[in-house]
């Protein structure tokens, strides 16, 4: 998984039955480096002129297969460093790198080329998820949710207070509601770390707020923060979703360094509040992943706008890996998308009725390999070391 905060890939092993069952592998993150971040950022405005999916204008086509490369290099690591047999694994979910995503135009494109990675790994690869939610008049996100409804089948005892709330605040955050009884709920809810990383950036040099520092040397500038919340996105109902230039980042005359940072903190976890209006109940629980987690100032406004009423915990404290859960998502994914399994629903996209996606394919130079045959080969050893076991282990 590489998400919209372009700084790098997520790998993860899961071994699920697409359903109910998730045991959960060990999990990695390799960095993108600098000079390949500001490529990705560059793919980004070139990627504004696609008006088909499959248009690769100016160095995009380029780009895209150095993104596959990268996705290769990335999960052939994970495998020397977790001790993991390819042969035991029986499919990857490749969600790509999103360079555009516009809904109302039923457009949304991922760079990856899920053919060429099935080669270069020799494995089964399951890869653009998102197309066939569109073709159901879908928003095409966000998707997590239904891993989100499986984790939420897991949850320790102590924490198993519904309607809870998965929070994944990345370049753009979204949620998904889940009360044990119906479809999930799920929609973007608003800029997540894509403002305050951009407004970095360009102003200082700097790719995102180590520890808080920056913020936590400012104040909360209100006709700034109103400006972003009145907007007539948080008006709208669900299901709906973002690109990452759907708001635009403050002109340098908004503040200074650090007060426009803690404001930006503060309309990240305001509009993740907010979403409790679009909710059935008012949610007990809020358990947030994604990279905005570990931002003092976003978590302290999530649990002063949450309390008394809820409790807010990150990823970690409810006993996942808030890291590895977009990654392992999109491997639980594709194993649903095997299994023909809903990916969306009407009320996480908008879709017409619960869909399935995804495109499988198969690697040239592997013997074509049917997912879901790892270890069946007596050559093929299994991951005893992480205590995972059939039906089907995904990365």
């Amino acid at each position: 998984m590489s998400g919209t905060s372009l700084d790098g890939i997520d790998v993860a092993l899961l071994d699920t039955d697409g359903d109910r069952l998730v045991k959960r592998g060990p999990a990695r993150v390799y960095d993108y480096d600098s000079a390949f971040r500001r490529r990705l950022a560059e793919g980004l405005e070139t990627a504004k002129s696609i008006i088909c999916r499959t248009d690769r204008p100016g160095d995009l086509h380029a780009l895209e297969t150095e993104v596959t490369r990268r996705h290769g290099e990335a999960v052939r690591r994970f495998f020397a460093d977790c001790g993991i047999e390819p042969a035991t694994v029986d499919v990857v979910g490749f969600h790509g790198q999103t360079v555009l995503h516009r809904p109302e135009k039923a457009l949304t494109v991922q760079l990856g080329g899920g053919q060429l990675l099935a080669d270069l790994l020799g494995l089964p690869v399951v890869f653009d998820m998102r197309a066939n939610d569109m073709l159901e008049a879908g928003q095409g996100a966000p998707l997590v949710p239904a891993y989100h409804a499986a984790l939420a089948k897991n949850l320790p005892l102590q924490y198993r207070e519904l309607p809870v709330v998965f929070v994944n605040i990345g370049g753009i955050s979204n949620v998904t509601y889940l009360d044990g009884e119906h479809d999930p709920v799920a929609f973007d809810s608003g800029p997540g770390n894509a403002l305050l990383d951009q407004w970095l950036e360009r102003e200082a040099g700097i790719p995102f707020d180590q520890n808080g520092a920056i913020a936590s040397e400012g104040g909360i500038l209100a006709e700034l923060s109103e400006r972003y919340l009145s907007a007539d996105f948080f008006a709208k109902t669900a299901p709906k979703s973002l690109d990452r230039f759907d708001f635009a980042v403050p002109p340098s005359r908004a503040g200074s360094l650090e007060d426009v940072a803690r404001t930006l903190c503060f309309v990240s976890a305001q509009a993740i509040l907010k979403t409790a209006v679009h909710f059935p109940e008012p949610p007990k629980l809020w358990i947030v992943c994604g990279g905005g987690r570990r931002h003092p100032a976003i978590m302290g406004d999530l649990r002063d706008g949450a309390a008394p009423q809820a409790r807010v915990l990150t990823a970690e404290e409810a006993g996942f890996d808030g890291d590895a859960m977009e990654a392992e998502a999109w491997a639980y994914l594709a194993v649903r998308s095997l299994d023909g399994r809903p990916l969306t629903w009407p009320t996480t996209t908008g879709c017409r009725e619960p869909s399935s996606g995804g495109t499988l394919a198969m690697p040239e130079k592997a013997g074509k390999r049917k997912p879901g045959t790892a270890g069946q080969d007596a050559a093929a050893p299994k991951n005893e070391k992480w205590g995972l076991s059939p039906p089907k282990s995904a990365t």
